[in-house]
C-alpha cells in the first residue's frame, strides 16, 4: 500500500504537505503580480517612468500588465498552476534582467523593493515548478 508520503518522486500527485507549500508559493507569486497591476493600469507616475526608461511606454506597460494578470490567475487555478509558474518565472527573469541591465536595483527611490519582489516571485515560481514537476509532459526523471 502506498501512502502519499511514499509516492514516486515524479508522481503527478502531490503529498498533502507538498500541496500546501505549492499553494502558499502560488499565493505569494500571484499576490505580488496582482499588487503591481494597479500601478501599471492606472499609469502611476512611477510605473510610467520605469517603462519610459525601458523605452516601451505605454504599450509595454499595458501588455505586460495584461500578461501578469493572466499569469496571476493561472497560478490560482489548479489545472494551470504549473503553466502559471513557468510563465511567472519567465516574466521575473525578464524583470530581474531589466533591473540589472537598465533600471538598476533601486528604482525611483524604492529602496530596491521592486527588485526584491521580482526575486521573491521568481523563487516562489521556481518552487511551484519543482513541486509540480511531475506534471510536466514528457518528464522522465532520468
Amino acid at each position: 500500500m502506498t501512502t502519499s508520503t511514499q509516492e514516486h518522486p515524479h508522481s503527478t500527485t502531490l503529498s498533502r504537505t507538498g500541496c500546501r507549500v505549492s499553494w502558499l508559493l502560488q499565493l505569494i507569486a500571484a499576490a505580488i503580480l496582482f499588487q503591481t497591476l494597479f500601478f501599471k493600469f492606472t499609469a502611476a507616475p512611477e510605473a510610467v517612468a520605469l517603462f519610459e526608461k525601458l523605452g516601451v511606454e505605454p504599450w509595454g506597460r499595458l501588455v505586460l500588465g495584461g500578461i501578469e494578470l493572466l499569469v496571476g490567475i493561472a497560478l490560482l487555478v489548479p489545472r494551470t498552476a504549473l503553466l502559471g509558474a513557468l510563465a511567472a518565472a519567465g516574466l521575473m527573469v525578464g524583470a530581474i534582467a531589466s533591473h540589472l541591465l537598465v533600471l538598476g536595483i533601486e528604482v525611483g527611490g524604492d529602496g530596491g523593493s521592486l527588485f526584491a519582489m521580482a526575486c521573491i516571485t521568481l523563487v516562489a515560481a521556481l518552487g511551484v515548478i519543482w513541486l509540480r514537476r511531475g506534471r510536466l509532459t514528457g518528464f522522465t526523471g532520468a
